[in-house]
């Protein structure tokens, strides 16, 4: 979109942006912003705008503490619910120590080197995000209540559905900010929602994700309402999860779909406590179309990868176990990871599993790999595995765990 410093202070002149925030994550994938005025754009291109890493989650003490944010003009997007004058943008930024050296940390870094990774072995990959949430009523102060906006079931249309105007408004927000949704609806619980957007290179699907939970979260607030996206907010209701559609396209024109998909089987286990980051996600495991077991299948629901009746550009898995506390950035670099371990060692993934796991005899399940139990299991899993220490940072691993 804007390369240089002259061409983006163009544009913030053009839309009259008065304020700029400069956004981050920490390590749990939450946003973080610090606001400038663009007669500090400048700087914070040639130096960087310094914060305080001791108070970000992961980011270490107060020992060394100061970090370099610089922004990366082609993030830049106007915040649409900002006032028309006056207005606000927001653009990601690259995170570096003061020694000029990237801070290893940074969790977009990660992602960034696994698709430079994958560029240099001929292929690029696709993500898409399906996310699942919660509409909670708020009290007369504002605080959220555990009392779900409707009660509503799967697909249901308004009256019923009163969700059905705060999701046209988050979808146009979306469309403001030129991200593509491409399907909502009312899901299984009560007050619970869906809305997936499309598909596109890892870097932009996962700020994508970033700013969907930003932009559902604050017009669901403007409505007084309250957005919740915990795996399990409602302990005898639907739990909400993430489902991720990756692809992936060589540039020999080589189909590596079973390759990509064999090698997220091979280490999935290992990844779940960083696609399952609480101790609630794994209350959603095993029902309810959440899945239990390492498993495949064609169009089949019950399992842990989905390869979806699509065709052309649309042909991808679908994994189903993550939910919307992951941190996105991480999640697609172990997974790109896994898949180029696929691709380069050729493997080929088990057989599918046809049958429906949730009523499946238990004569065929306890002959299945299972999925974590518990949050502690997958950090026990996580702590022993090679390929998780290969691709992520020591310090990332230790302030995760």
């Amino acid at each position: 979109m804007y390369s240089s410093y002259e061409e983006l202070m163009e544009f913030i002149e053009g839309e009259d942006i008065r304020f700029i925030r400069l956004a981050f994550v920490d390590i749990a994938g939450f946003q973080k912003n610090i606001s400038i005025l663009p007669s500090e754009l400048k700087r914070a291109f040639e130096d960087g705008i310094a914060f305080d890493a001791s108070s970000i989650k992961g980011f270490g003490d107060e020992l060394y503490s100061d970090l370099l944010l610089k922004p990366m003009p082609q993030t830049i997007e106007i915040l649409p619910w900002r006032p028309s004058e006056g207005r606000v943008a927001r653009m990601f930024c690259h995170i570096y120590r003061p020694n000029g050296e990237p801070f290893e940390l940074d969790s977009r870094l990660l992602l960034e080197n696994a698709v430079r990774e994958a560029k240099k072995n001929g292929v690029k990959f696709y993500f898409g995000s399906e996310f699942e949430f919660y509409l909670f009523k708020c009290d007369e102060d504002g605080n959220p209540t555990d009392i779900p906006f409707d009660n509503a079931g799967y697909m249901d249309i308004a009256p019923k559905d009163k969700g059905e105007d705060i999701r046209r408004e988050i979808c146009l927000t979306l469309l403001d900010m030129n991200i593509i949704p491409e399907t909502s609806h009312h899901e299984m619980g009560p007050g619970q929602n869906e809305i997936d957007f499309k598909y596109s290179g890892a870097l932009s699907s996962a700020d994508n994700g970033v700013t969907f939970k930003s932009v559902v979260s604050t017009i669901s607030n403007i409505n007084g309402l309250y957005a919740d996206f915990s795996p399990k907010p409602l302990p005898d209701k639907s739990g909400s999860g993430l489902h991720i559609n990756m692809s992936v396209r060589s540039n020999d024109g080589t189909d590596y779909s079973r390759n990509m998909l064999a090698g997220i089987l091979r280490h999935v286990r290992e990844m779940t406590a960083f696609l399952n980051p609480c101790e609630d996600s794994y209350k959603r495991f095993g029902k309810e179309k959440a899945p239990k077991y390492v498993s495949w299948s064609h169009e089949n629901r019950s399992q842990l990868i989905r390869i979806p009746a699509a065709k052309g550009e649309y042909k991808r898995l679908e994994l189903r176990s993550p939910d919307p506390t992951v941190n996105l950035y991480v999640a697609y670099t172990l997974l790109i990871y896994a898949a180029l371990e696929g691709i380069k060692d050729n493997i080929e993934p088990p057989e599918p599993i046809n049958v429906n796991l949730f009523s499946a005899d238990k004569e065929l399940t306890d002959t299945l790999e299972a999925l974590p139990s518990s949050y502690e299991e997958a950090l026990d899993i996580a702590r022993k595995s090679e390929f998780i220490k290969k691709y992520l940072p020591g310090g990332y691993f230790r302030s995760s765990l």
